[in-house]
């Protein structure tokens, strides 16, 4: 892709105008699409997708374009085109570029290109049927499966040269169930980047059927109380309250213009002594894990948060470079489309001591929140709403009857200083995450968690 072109050349003249820091970015890569909906595949979508992109950075401002004509005099007017919307000092500095580094990547059993189309469309009429001849109040399903392979290759004006890839695959099943105006959902995902062996960890039918029991199993049960509670949230539940509560406000570029909770507070206490939050681009297989990110840091596990003392933030290179420290391998874009900005990888708490079968059995009565729904944040108090989408009460220690309609309010730091009791096991949720319009691929986690109490939302 790049291999063939006389990259440094293309920088200086990206540097043209002035500037401190030019970067290319080229992707190429193919990817499929099937929805299964109400019986009858309705989309089965499969394509290739190429580009390139330049960035400058001048005077800590950012200036990018793309192109998806990959020829060396189109990348020469791209190049001049971001020199005009940059001035500044000269660039004095040579531009040696250095041999490419491959990313090792994550070993892939069953790559989705050798998988015939039919076998993919099968999976998904499997899970449709599945799905609704699990009870007749099944009245709709929705089955989505994606895969997606991408090489991405990306050098710079300090003489680095990355290549990486990328290979994807998800598969979704959503089930509502209706019983006369009583209407449940039931969601249920896997993915990774991983190819067709996703389907090792859980068959077609399994997503399926955990989708659909959930959305029946919630047509009979009682409206979840409201108030102040304690809160069990299981490990299975995902990492959705680590990834809104606290993930989106240590991105730095919203901790630098005072746009998150946590601004300025490297040093001080932000949760309970038993809570360590960690971004790790490493996990193998994960989500939201690569080699390298879409700038060419090498992907790296970074401790956010360690025994409840606010350690560091995410970055990107931008904001490393306002803050004078090294980029944390946080550099992420939705494509060759997008500039890089900020993002999470896979965000975790880190597992605890506790066995998580004896925190339910410590709590007289509260809410366990097995599956969590969607959420929202605002990162500048971390006020936080969130959805159960399945959820029992707890009663004497023990699990009682489903409920449904919870949500659970609060403050981000408030919270997590109420963490009383932190699992020793661990439970991921996937996710792809948006920001300033770009959404990328994402997974969160956390053990089984006792919060003394939270605001439940439910019946009066």
């Amino acid at each position: 892709m790049l291999d063939s072109f006389d990259i440094a050349r293309i920088l200086r003249r990206a540097l043209a105008g002035g500037g401190e820091f030019a970067d290319i970015y080229g992707e190429e890569g193919a990817s499929t699409a099937i929805v299964c909906e109400d019986g009858k595949i309705e989309k089965v979508l499969a394509g290739t997708d190429r580009g390139v992109g330049i960035r400058v950075i001048s005077d800590l401002r950012t200036a990018y374009a793309y192109t998806n004509e990959i020829t060396e005099a189109a990348l020469f007017d791209l190049a001049d085109t971001v020199s005009r919307a940059v001035r500044g000092k000269d660039f004095g500095s040579a531009i040696d570029l250095r041999p490419k580094v491959v990313g090792a990547g994550f070993p892939i059993k069953l790559p989705p290109a050798a998988i015939p189309l039919q076998d993919k469309v099968s999976a998904a009429n499997r899970a449709e049927g599945a799905a609704r001849g699990f009870d007749q109040r099944v009245r709709q399903v929705m089955v989505m499966y994606r895969d997606s392979a991408l090489r991405a290759q990306s050098a710079n004006s300090l003489g680095e040269f990355h290549e990486t890839s990328r290979t994807g695959t998800v598969f979704m099943t959503q089930v509502v169930a209706a019983d006369g105006d009583i209407i449940q959902t039931g969601y249920e995902p896997l993915g990774g980047f991983r190819g067709f062996e996703l389907f090792d960890q859980k068959s077609p039918e399994e997503i399926a059927l955990t989708a659909a029991r959930r959305a029946v199993m919630m047509l009979t049960a009682r409206k979840a109380p409201g108030g102040m509670m304690p809160v069990v949230l299981s490990a299975e539940a995902g990492g959705t309250m680590v990834h809104e509560a606290i993930g989106h406000g240590l991105e730095a570029d919203l901790a630098q213009t005072g746009m998150s909770v946590y601004s300025g507070k490297i040093g001080e206490q932000v949760a309970s002594s038993l809570v360590t939050v960690v971004d790790d681009a490493t996990i193998p297989n994960a989500r939201g894990s690569f080699s390298f990110d879409d700038e060419g840091t090498p992907g790296e596990r970074t401790v956010l948060v360690e025994n409840g003392i606010l350690k560091g933030y995410m970055y990107d290179r931008l904001t490393a470079m306002k803050d004078g420290c090294p980029s944390t391998g946080n550099g992420r874009r939705e494509s060759y489309q997008s500039k890089p900005i900020v993002r999470m990888s896979n965000t975790l708490i880190a597992p605890g001591n506790t066995p998580p079968e004896s925190i339910i059995k410590g709590v007289a009565r509260g809410l366990f929140v097995r599956k969590m729904g969607g959420g929202q944040v605002n990162t500048v108090n971390g006020d936080f709403m969130f959805e159960v989408s399945e959820g029992y009460l707890i009663e004497n220690g023990m699990l009682g009857e489903p409920v449904r309609g919870a949500t659970l309010t609060g403050s981000g730091p408030d919270v997590l200083k109420k963490v009383e009791q932190v699992g020793s096991d661990l439970g991921f949720g996937i996710g792809t995450c948006g920001k300033d319009g770009q959404g990328v691929p994402v997974a969160d986690a956390q053990p089984t968690l006792l919060i003394a109490e939270i605001t439940v939302g439910g019946a009066a």
